[in-house]
């Protein structure tokens, strides 16, 4: 009967350890999504209906991005063979982002560290070892010496900490919520990057287009310097007029020579995108046409952003997470109750390691509790809670940050298509201007001055009208970057 007591005992300290994990309370605040200014529509969405604005803006209606962007695979509404090409390649080889895929995958093998909190640690620690008292040592009797005596240990050791007050699980949260963040970080950067290529491409396109306008004027300009040297040698013109034209034609070289440098880095951009040498990639010339228009992205309602965009997604659940840190400080003022276990074989001999009196087993819980730190908890309880406020305000600050970046380019697709209008018009009148001024020099009613002045301010209008154009297609890309691209928040993953 004596042998059997310390397994009642054992029993009933497992009927313990198992009440005391079932009844484990949670101490700290519960979390709640931090409130966060809104409003119910953009304001370049609804402008005054009296206005020139509305009219211009009026088929700019409020509904979900996600019914005419493609989920993922975004850059594919402009229609863009070479674009859809180069896409793709982003998320297999750019080193930025496997930055981002790396800091994921570290997040989510803390989430695996701390989960193991939850159970106990079990281990084997065999033990094999001699030892011999001197006779000759202080305070030692001599009656008790010996030639030395051996020890075997074969224990079984177990050790678990009782989350009385949900430390282990709110650390468990915690990093669980990092991990998802650290989820919409690398979606965050993906979108990044994939809108940098499509802005890099189409400025380089832009380029491509900028250029052969300029190679067209070069041509332009001398048959215009042929012309007037003709008229020259036939006494016809003076030698000013001559050297206007050649002047106004070097000036067109300069300015061709000048594009094929930002084209050419455009190019290099791109090849780091994508995870590729400058030096072996190439994109052959593709002239942005005047007649492509950017897809009209219909950008929703100031709401929606919060579960489209992947960076308020992260900074939403690091305040959760920051939040699961007050009460892990909270926690730390309240006893911990640990449970050891060891049961084994123990002997001086091997012989006998494995006879039933060989077997040794301790079981019982410890508990503990600090009563002076020095301030310590208080210091971690207040760092906790500044922490929370921190990334309060950061999620409060890229919500209202979105809202911004939808609103400049909702206003700068707006103002730049009525803007290419006018340019248009512009570009027009100048070109026909210089059609004008070229027809009465060569009729002898003004001077060559006049044609030079139509022909740069023509030159001047076609490239702004390039240029607009370029600006237009940007303003789409981050449009749809700052809207999210195809990315909502039921991606996250739940682990």
């Amino acid at each position: 009967m004596k042998g059997r007591k310390p397994v009642r005992h054992a029993s009933s300290s497992a009927a313990l350890l198992a009440t005391l994990a079932l009844a484990g309370c949670m101490v700290g605040p519960k979390y709640k999504t931090p409130s966060v200014p809104t409003a119910p529509a953009f304001k370049e969405l609804n402008p005054s209906a009296d206005s020139a604005a509305f009219k211009e803006n009026s088929d700019w209606q409020a509904a979900q991005p996600q019914d005419t962007i493609p989920r993922g695979d975004w850059w594919t509404i402009f229609h863009d063979d070479g674009l859809n090409a180069l896409e793709p390649q982003v998320a297999d080889a750019n080193q930025t982002l496997k930055v981002a895929a790396a800091n994921l995958s570290a997040a989510r093998a803390n989430l695996r560290i701390q989960n193991a909190n939850r159970y106990p640690t079990i281990g084997l620690n065999p033990f094999l070892g001699a030892e011999r008292y001197s006779a000759n040592q202080p305070y030692f009797s001599a009656a008790s010496s010996n030639n030395g005596e051996g020890d075997l240990q074969l224990p079984l050791q177990l050790s678990y900490e009782v989350d009385l007050w949900g430390a282990v699980r709110r650390n468990v949260t915690a990093a669980r919520e990092q991990s998802q963040a650290a989820a919409a970080d690398l979606q965050t950067a993906l979108l990044s990057l994939q809108a940098e290529v499509a802005m890099d491409y189409f400025e380089l396109r832009a380029a491509d287009a900028q250029q052969k306008l300029l190679n067209d004027t070069v041509a332009q300009y001398a048959e215009a310097v042929r012309i007037t040297n003709d008229r020259y040698l036939g006494g016809v013109a003076v030698k000013s007029d001559l050297t206007q034209a050649q002047t106004q034609l070097q000036d067109a070289k300069v300015q061709a020579s000048d594009v094929a440098i930002r084209r050419a880095q455009y190019e290099h951009a791109v090849a780091s995108l994508i995870g590729k040498p400058p030096a072996s990639f190439s994109l052959p010339p593709s002239p942005l046409p005047l007649s492509v228009a950017p897809p009209n992205v219909p950008p929703g309602l100031p709401s929606q952003l919060l579960e489209r965009r992947p960076d308020i997604a992260a900074a939403e659940r690091r305040t959760a997470s920051a939040n699961e840190q007050i009460g892990i400080a909270r926690a730390a003022y309240f006893p911990s109750v640990n449970i050891g276990a060891t049961a084994g074989q123990e002997s001086t001999s091997i012989t006998s390691l494995f006879e039933k009196s060989s077997f040794i087993y301790a079981l019982g819980p410890t508990i503990g509790e600090t009563f002076f730190d020095g301030g310590r908890r208080r210091g971690l309880s207040e760092q906790a809670r500044a922490n929370y406020d921190s990334t309060t305000a950061t999620y409060r600050q890229t919500v209202l940050t979105a809202y911004q970046q939808v609103e400049d380019n909702l206003v700068a697709l707006r103002v730049l298509s009525h803007e290419q209008e006018q340019q248009r018009q512009a570009t027009a009148s100048a070109v026909e201007s210089e059609r004008i001024f070229n027809n009465r020099y060569v009729g002898g009613v003004d001077t060559y001055l006049q044609v030079i002045t139509a022909q740069t301010s023509a030159l001047l209008n076609q490239r702004n009208d390039i240029d607009i154009l370029r600006r237009r297609m940007d303003a789409s890309v981050l449009l749809i970057k700052v809207l999210g691209g195809g990315w909502d928040r039921t991606q996250l993953p739940s682990q």
